[in-house]
């Protein structure tokens, strides 16, 4: 008697332990990463829409960054966007490039990397080799378009 309720105990203990480490698996596979900017291959899912970059998506504290690297994993910048204020990043080798505007809806897709509910992000090839990034605070009304919570760098011509 005593070793079948012993050797239920333990079946019971180690089910109950492979539950419980599939479940963590499964959470940190669905979880979005909070640390990796910056890093030229982040341990983050690529959620580029354009074949010719890679994008990566961050979160943390409420704040979501977005990471536009080169096939070759060169950092080229990096946008973060909390409670409708988005700003530029100083990292990456095009930081410098990055304007930041709201707008209905965005004005090239064909050079979207990035797309949500709320932010279109594009990349244009310049001629000096540089990359000009572009975020797109999308807004469904116009009337409430103001651009106040838009922190922008000085606009790119594209």
């Amino acid at each position: 008697m005593f070793d079948l309720s012993s050797k239920l105990l333990r079946q019971s203990i180690l089910t109950t332990i492979i539950a419980l480490s599939m479940t963590t698996v499964a959470t940190a596979q669905n979880a979005v990463p909070a640390t990796g900017l910056g890093q030229a291959w982040p341990n983050a899912s690529d959620v580029s829409t354009n074949p010719h970059y890679h994008v990566y998506r961050f979160e943390r504290d409420g704040i979501v960054y977005i990471q536009i690297n080169d096939l070759q994993g060169n950092v080229h910048a990096a946008i973060a966007t909390t409670a409708g204020v988005t700003f530029a990043l100083p990292i990456g080798a095009d930081a410098q490039n990055v304007a930041v505007t709201t707008g209905i809806s965005p004005t090239d897709l064909t050079q979207a990397v990035y797309r949500d509910d709320s932010l279109t992000v594009t990349a244009v090839p310049q001629s000096d080799g540089s990359v000009g990034i572009m975020a797109m605070a999308l807004c469904g009304d116009p009337r409430h378009c103001s651009g106040g919570g838009i922190v922008s760098q000085q606009p790119l011509s594209f």
